[in-house]
């Protein structure tokens, strides 16, 4: 049986990895990850990644590597097409930077086929956006970013001994869980430049707005955790602008509905979210009003059994009418769901398996300044808030989890200790 992935995200990675343990290993099942990138990066990291607190280079993971060790095939492509009466797809030709084809079309059959494309930023079509701001949906834009914040902040320090006004200004719009951690991190970032040779730098010469049309912040979290959050940022000097909707972007800064404009060196675009056109266009797939593909309970699309979707590709809409949230915990559960319903196809059965998602809470993580969050499901009884160290650990532990699932609890540890010595001899910032 030919079982073939795409995306190799949270949810993607972790099934082709327990697949390949499971059938791969004893050849029983010919399973292929297709991405796009050659490596993989937890998503929810990419704010640190953008801030320089990540380096890419040491803690992304290579999917060949991976697949060597786990049993199953990874190939480089980006899907063009899906073709269900042929149960094929189709990769895109991949070109080199001067233009130069790497490798050509490329079709690939499959009995299984496990959609796990993730998501992009929606910019809700929103004026001169995507000229003009930065998103932050891949390691090479968050790297993108570093590289510009970092220049910037030279040219900050260059200015600032001549110029006691000269400011550097960054603008978010999006105050979710990423705006809001990235927000913190750039604060973290500032001051560990000033320790690092740029000494003219003074704190109130970093401007960051946080923007958002809502009421408040993290509005899919507790009032309670969004107020404490909310109450961090103003004490490092977030400009917290809730209530604000953005009518259009120019190339210095923002503008509001009502004429305002935020002015911003650096212009982020980190609200909503949405599948990107060309793949809802691929098939007859039943899609939503932002292209994730639409799934029954057992995470099989509506109009195809053999093709599966999960993580934030997906649409899952639960007995109580909400719609399942496009979160990490979300797609490791369902990566667990659609593994169980496999094994079950393996053995000749239908995938009979009722997906049921558990929210086991949300933590913010404000860098090195504070963590707040709630716990709940499994974790807690009812629901708990928690803030600081407590809340601190917890997040970890999800990343950690993460890591659990794709190396197993030796290699686990292993990357904790290496983790703990790279904190004493590495700088506490990537600075390149």
């Amino acid at each position: 049986m030919d079982i073939v992935i795409v995306g190799g995200g949270a949810g993607g990675l972790e099934l082709a990895t327990r697949l390949g343990r499971k059938f791969g290993k004893r050849k029983q099942a010919n399973i292929t990850l297709i991405d796009r990138n050659n490596t993989h990066l937890w998503k929810p990291l990419l704010h640190e990644v953008a801030s320089g607190s990540l380096d890419m280079g040491v803690d992304s993971l290579s999917y060949r590597a991976h697949a060597y060790n786990h049993k199953f095939k990874f190939k480089l492509g980006s899907l063009s097409g899906i073709d269900r009466a042929a149960k094929d797809i189709t990769l895109a030709p991949l070109f080199d930077d001067d233009g130069k084809e790497i490798l050509p079309e490329r079709r690939l059959s499959y009995d299984i086929l496990v959609l796990a494309l993730g998501s992009v930023t929606n910019d809700f079509g929103t004026e001169g956006v995507r000229d003009n701001a930065m998103f932050l949906d891949a390691a090479t834009q968050a790297e993108r970013f570093h590289i510009k914040l970092l220049n910037g902040l030279l040219k900050l320090n260059r200015h600032a001994s001549t110029d006691s006004n000269a400011v550097y200004r960054i603008a978010i719009v999006g105050a979710g869980a990423t705006g809001v951690e990235l927000s913190a991190e750039l604060h973290n970032t500032f001051n560990t430049m000033k320790a690092y040779g740029l000494s003219e730098l003074q704190s109130e010469q970093l401007k960051i707005s946080l923007v958002e049309a809502g009421p408040r912040i993290l509005p899919a979290l507790p009032e309670r955790i969004s107020a404490s959050a909310h109450k961090e940022l103003l004490k490092l000097g977030v400009d917290v602008k809730t209530n604000t909707l953005v009518a259009k972007s120019e190339p210095n800064g923002f503008v509001t509905k009502d004429q305002q404009m935020i002015e911003a060196d650096i212009q982020v675009w980190a609200a909503g979210i949405k599948v990107p056109d060309v793949f809802a266009q691929m098939s007859d797939l039943e899609t939503n009003r932002i292209n994730q593909w639409i799934v029954k309970s057992t995470l099989q699309t509506t109009l195809d059994d053999h093709i599966y979707a999960l993580g934030d590709c997906c649409a899952y809409i639960m007995p109580d009418g909400k719609q399942v949230p496009p979160r990490a915990q979300s797609a490791h559960q369902m990566a667990t769901h659609v593994y169980k319903n496999i094994c079950l196809q393996m053995k000749g059965q239908p995938a009979t398996k009722d997906y049921v998602y558990t929210d086991y809470g949300s933590l913010v993580n404000l860098s090195r300044y504070s963590t707040v969050g709630s716990l709940m499901g499994g974790l807690a009884q009812g629901s708990m808030i928690i803030e600081g160290r407590i809340a601190r650990f917890m997040y970890v532990s999800l990343y950690r989890m993460h890591q659990l699932a794709l190396h197993g609890w030796f290699r686990t540890g292993l990357r904790m200790l290496s983790d703990s010595i790279n904190k004493v001899i590495r700088p506490r910032l990537k600075l390149h």
